[in-house]
């Protein structure tokens, strides 16, 4: 049977999210974190920066490197190069010496647009995401408030060459994350608020599932923390007018969009984070409001702490995580 969940009727309430301690970073918008080898937190900003800089002690933050575009989903692969999903500039990577390599720029004969998040298998095998095929960073809130539903899961194969598209039509595709066992691969559809699973090995090799759904929030990037809990960003609480929008006609969501898209649309205040269990439960439900950090869009569990990043925000946040202080 394929697990199934509604939040709000599995859990008793959100807990609160511990104080958050800022680490500036002189850039705006550290839109993923991950953590190096070393214990580094490694994250880019919008003027194409990928930044380092330690979560505990001195916060002395080191450039990486440049990548022409937009830096968003990161990963850190086992020799120490960095994959990239890059905005403008499609799944890129960087060499400790910061030499920068287009791995993918064009799916199928056109231009990789929105490259959002990627995860590496062992083997090398990278998944990846494209969010929309319409829209660019700028307007992301135009595919959602459209509805487009031209996101894409693809699979680059160890050795590069063409992607293969795994799975197409989804709502915004975001966070990317692989089971402990890389049984499955799961992907954030951000404008479905839910979290879209595909076997990759077993009984059930191909076929496409519900990890999670009903989200309380739009779930963005995610990553796997200790136990094979999923981390999600919730970059924003979900919001009944935008709901409804979404049940409406195509003529009237578009015409929604020409009316919104001059608006000086701001994110909320409230920082929140789930941990999903690899069968879809709730381990973790974290919230803290007016926490002076607004749009988390990416969450990194390490050594007992939880490290935040925003595409809005001009520095990363890091707290206890609770019961592990």
């Amino acid at each position: 049977m394929t697990p199934r969940l509604s939040v709000t009727a599995r859990t008793a309430g959100p807990g609160v999210l511990p104080p958050l301690r800022p680490i500036p970073l002189g850039g705006t918008g550290p839109e993923d974190v991950v953590v190096d080898h070393e214990g580094r937190v490694i994250t880019g900003v919008a003027d194409g920066r990928i930044l380092r800089v330690r979560p505990r002690g001195p916060a002395r933050v080191e450039q990486i490197a440049r990548t022409g575009g937009r830096p968003l989903g990161l990963e850190v692969l086992p020799d120490g190069r960095l994959l990239v999903c890059d905005a403008e500039r499609g799944l890129l990577r960087v060499t400790p010496e910061a030499d920068v390599e287009v791995l993918v720029d064009r799916v199928e004969g056109e231009p990789l647009r929105l490259c959002s998040n990627a995860a590496a298998a062992a083997d090398g095998t990278v998944y990846f995401t494209a969010s929309s095929r319409r829209f660019g960073l700028q307007e992301w809130l135009g595919d959602l408030m459209e509805r487009t539903a031209t996101g894409r899961l693809l699979r680059l194969p160890p050795g590069g060459g063409e992607p293969e598209v795994l799975l197409d039509d989804l709502d915004f595709a975001n966070g990317v994350v692989l089971a402990e066992d890389e049984s499955w691969v799961a992907v954030a559809e951000t404008g479905a608020y839910r979290l879209t699973r595909l076997w990759l090995s077993g009984p059930r090799t191909g076929q496409r599932d519900t990890l999670v759904e009903n989200l309380p929030g739009f779930p963005d990037n995610l990553s796997r923390g200790t136990d094979g809990t999923v981390w999600v960003a919730l970059a924003g609480p979900r919001q009944r007018p935008l709901d409804w929008l979404r049940r409406a006609p195509a003529n009237v969501r578009r015409a929604a969009w020409r009316a919104a898209r001059p608006l000086p649309i701001g994110p909320r205040p409230v920082a929140r984070v789930l941990g999903i269990g690899p069968g879809g439960r709730v381990r973790h439900d974290l919230r803290r409001r007016r926490a002076g950090y607004r749009m988390v869009t990416s969450v990194y569990e390490h050594d007992g702490m939880l490290i935040l990043g925003s595409l809005r925000e001009k520095g990363i946040v890091v707290c206890e995580l609770p019961g592990r202080a």
